[in-house]
């Protein structure tokens, strides 16, 4: 009996033993309460100043999530923000997705195992440049549903969402008081800015919101940005590029700001956007400056919109933000750099900034202020010595002119402030950083060519050999796509069907195939008048192609835009064909469940002597997607069904037609893109993964600036580059998608396009420059003992120095130029001054050569004399980083 005892309880003790283990593997802090006052979040009872970094999962693999995690805490990040993608977790009502690039487990596990926290945005309207905002398409055939308003059907399932994702967060042990990194969620998101669309309604409808989201238990605070009616216990935040003068609706809750705009989006046919960092680190300063306490960076890594998750219409596939992290994941150079001096700056404050609670005023100049942070009173008139002030005391002084420098006087000391700039001051003495004095380094990107896919030619005999190994590129092979009717599931009706209504968005693209009559009598009419008929539509979007028996008569491209298309018809009957094709659905502004696409108005034909036909009227045979598409020949085990031919060298670019080849993978482990500058517009498939649709459209030739001033507030037009070249051509293939050899890749061209000149291309980061002068501020990491912040400050802590790092697996192999002195120009574009130390190239040689990181100190004394006295010195540095594999060959 006891023997039988033993054999029936063991089985529950091993899952006993199971469900602890994976309580104590899930439980990465030990547990803590969130809670806020007026001045910041409260983390385990202790006031914080959060830096937090923007990264989409879905946007990336899993497989590099761990790194753009530690990449974003080596940065100074304290938490990690993300959206949750409704339509990409339940894209069929009831059938939920959490696997892949949808794991949302798993990623905000790995952000707690790295020992951040994390801010969950459930929304579950996202925006985020996402196809439809994030919404699922089928919710919009809920009968009677209406978007984010008092709607019964729409609350119903908006809460069904919001609950299921809170559900599976509080049973896998994810929020703060069960020991996981979770934080703070958000409801809804930037609802104050359509708001007003909606009146009484849609002030209901925040209320209603707020108190659904509060009742589910998280036990964590909420927050919705841009909503300066958050209801109660609610944090309205700010988004946008600046945010320092933001203040919430009630005393009572802390200045966040959910998202800092530190780049922009990019449309196809669009110029590229950049942020200066000067400009960047300027806003996040005057931020915690002004009482600010939680800021996000949205993008800390922007990432890929993979397959057809780009909004729009027309965003494009890189969703790259100008980010710190760039698309690739590699870190951009001096952004992440110089945001990681601010970030440690900030911490050496927080001490100040969370025992405060509120800052002293102090106006320096016309534009020039200070705000001090202190837990000690300082006196009424602030006017007194340097030696009455405590060590819990930090300062930031600005100086918000856009043009000139000002020198201003701070508790009976001299600082130069430059234009635009914000200097910090963790001991209210000692400036550690200014936001325009940029001491990172500048690490410019290439891309490493490989031979045409199509060439016959190896590597070897063009490149020479690459790790001993030959790449032989393969052949190129085709199938046309049949216009029109492809399938038994088409179904003919009368009239015009709406675009999403039949397709729900399982395709972009919808076929419209109808028979016109022509008689005698209409060719006649249009000879003696010297006219011909026309497709006239009121309103379409976002592309429309025209055929007539088969041929192309044109294409139309634009967002709710009037079609005028001329088309030629024979005696009898004709095949009228419309191609109508989504390029990202609508993914802001109210009322999204009725943008839809395709056609709205009137679609008549016109030229006809008995007057307009409205093919309104006429019958209509529709078809869904392409038979490419719905065969799956972009996957391996099915490609074979699409009956290939070989594409000759001499073949003539083609319209709607589907290409194949394979290619070996790039040695080495640098992130792997793909040049499609070659082709027209369409989508890419490698191994089956959908990396996104393509286009070549090209850039406006003008509006590019040739200097980006970073002084005065940004606009997205500001710092624009790219003109008159293609908006995207270089598509990042995930290393986690490729196999060593026989990679398949598959295109749906539209437009008629080159393959033969597709290629492989790895991105590096090959070059990396150093420009920093005697003035510089000395390395943060020498402000962090507790001597410094007390103010016993050595000569040699006071000493600049010139940081040089490589990306992981690279070493600098080489000094292309090195001068201290007064150097000219800038990366790649150096030049000797008047001045120069004859020994710089040894000397940065010796400190740096064979290592993936180094660092030089700014001083004559590092250089064996003053090269030229009285004169400011600079250092500037160009180095080659090469893979540390290649190190010792490289240098026989």
């Amino acid at each position: 009996m006891v023997a039988r005892r033993a054999l029936i309880t063991l089985p529950w003790l091993i899952l006993c033993l199971n469900i602890h283990l994976s309580v104590v593997a899930a439980e990465f802090f030990k547990p803590f309460n969130v809670s806020y006052d007026h001045r910041a979040m409260i983390i385990d009872g202790k006031r914080r100043m959060l830096i937090s970094a923007g990264i989409h999962y879905p946007r990336a693999t899993p497989e590099m999530w761990p790194d753009l995690i530690e990449k974003s805490k080596e940065g100074g990040a304290d938490v990690i923000q993300t959206y949750v993608f409704w339509n990409g977790h339940e894209p069929v009502k009831g059938e939920y997705n959490f696997d892949g690039r949808y794991d949302l487990v798993k990623f905000v596990k790995l952000v707690g195992s790295s020992g951040l926290y994390l801010h969950l945005r459930i929304g579950p309207y996202v925006c985020a440049e996402w196809n439809f905002g994030g919404f699922p398409v089928w919710l919009r055939d809920i009968p009677g549903i209406e978007f984010r308003t008092d709607n019964a059907p729409f609350k119903e399932e908006m809460q069904r969402f919001v609950k299921k994702i809170v559900d599976l967060m509080r049973e896998e042990m994810l929020f703060s008081w069960q020991g996981g990194p979770i934080i703070m969620l958000q409801i809804e998101n930037e609802y104050g800015n359509i708001e007003g669309k909606f009146g009484q309604k849609g002030k209901d409808y925040v209320k209603w919101a707020a108190k659904m989201a509060l009742s589910l238990g998280a036990g964590v605070p909420w927050v919705m940005c841009r909503q300066t009616d958050a209801p109660g216990e609610v944090i309205d935040a700010c988004n946008g590029y600046y945010c320092d003068g933001y203040r919430p609706n009630s005393y009572n809750k802390p200045t966040l700001w959910t998202e800092n705009w530190d780049g922009w989006y990019t449309t196809w046919g669009g110029r590229l956007p950049h942020r200066p960092v000067e400009d960047l680190a300027f806003a996040v300063a005057r931020f915690y400056q002004r009482g600010g306490s939680f800021q996000n960076y949205y993008m800390y890594f922007g990432g890929t919109n993979f397959g057809r998750t780009s909004g729009g219409p027309f965003y494009i596939t890189s969703y790259d933000y100008d980010a710190p992290i760039d698309e690739y994941g590699l870190l951009s150079e001096p952004k992440w750099g110089h945001l990681k001096d601010l970030h440690a700056a900030i911490k050496l404050c927080e001490p100040s900034l969370v025992a405060a609670d509120s800052p002293q005023y102090i106006k320096l100049g016309p534009k020039q202020e200070a705000h001090v942070y202190s837990e000690n009173v300082l006196g009424e008139d602030l006017n007194f010595s340097l030696n009455q002030t405590k060590s819990r005391c930090s300062a930031f002084l600005a100086n918000i002119d856009e043009h000139s420098s000002v020198t201003v006087t701070f508790l009976g000391q001299k600082y130069n402030l430059p234009p635009w700039s914000v200097s910090i001051l963790p001991d209210c003495r000692n400036t550690v950083f200014n936001s325009a004095k940029v001491a990172a380094q500048i690490s410019v990107k290439s891309v490493e060519s490989s031979l045409p896919l199509s060439s016959d030619i190896s590597l070897s005999q063009q490149f020479g050999t690459k790790n001993n190994s030959v790449y032989v590129p393969k052949s190129w092979m085709t199938v046309k796509e049949p216009i029109g009717v492809w399938s038994d599931g088409i179904f003919t009706v009368q009239g015009i069907l709406e675009h999403l209504n039949v397709t729900k968005d399982y395709s972009d693209y919808l076929w419209y195939i109808s028979r016109i009559y022509i008689s005698d009598e209409d060719i006649s009419f249009w000879e003696e008048n010297n006219i011909g008929p026309a497709v006239k539509i009121d309103s379409m979007r976002d592309v429309l192609r025209v055929f007539v028996n088969g041929q192309l008569e044109g294409t139309v491209i634009g967002r709710w835009v009037k079609v005028f298309q001329p088309v030629h018809f024979v005696k009898g009957y004709n095949d009228l064909v419309f191609l109508s094709q989504t390029v990202g659905l609508q993914n802001y502004g109210a009322f999204l469940e009725k943008d839809g696409a395709g056609f709205r108005g009137q679609v008549k034909l016109t030229g006809f002597q008995n007057g307009d036909i409205d093919l309104s009227k006429s019958l209509w045979t529709y078809q869904v997607g392409l038979k490419g598409e719905f065969l799956k020949i972009y996957a391996a085990e099915e490609n074979e069904k699409a009956g290939w031919t070989d594409l000759t060298p001499d073949a003539d670019p083609s319209i709607l037609t589907w290409y194949k080849s394979y290619f070996d993978a790039p040695g080495g482990a640098d992130p792997v893109a793909l040049d499609l500058a070659s082709m027209g517009k369409g989508q890419a498939w490698v191994n089956g993964h959908h990396i996104g649709r393509y286009w070549t459209i090209v850039t406006p030739k003008g509006g590019c600036q040739n200097v980006c001033d970073y002084r005065g507030a940004y606009n997205s037009d500001k710092c624009t580059t790219n003109c008159g070249k293609p908006t995207q051509t270089l598509y990042h293939i995930p290393r986690a998608w490729l196999k060593d050899s026989d990679n398949l890749l598959v295109l749906f061209e539209e437009t008629g396009g080159n393959p033969l000149e597709i290629s492989v291309k790895t991105r590096t980061t090959r070059y990396i420059c150093g420009q920093v002068s005697e003035s510089h501020y000395p390395p943060l990491h020498k402000w962090s003992t507790k001597n410094s912040l007390d103010g016993e400050v050595s000569a040699n802590d006071l000493t600049p120095e010139m940081p040089l790092r490589c990306a992981n697996g690279y070493t600098i192999s080489s000094i292309e130029f090195a001068s201290y002195g007064t150097p000219q120009g800038s990366c790649q574009k150096f030049a000797l001054g008047k001045c120069h130390a004859s020994n710089s190239l040894a000397i940065v040689s010796k400190a740096c050569l064979g290592k993936n990181s180094c660092s030089v100190e700014i001083s004559n004394l590092a250089f064996g004399g003053d090269p030229c006295r009285h004169v400011l010195k600079t250092l500037a540095v160009e180095a080659i980083c090469l893979s540390s594999s290649n190190v010792g060959s490289a240098q026989l």
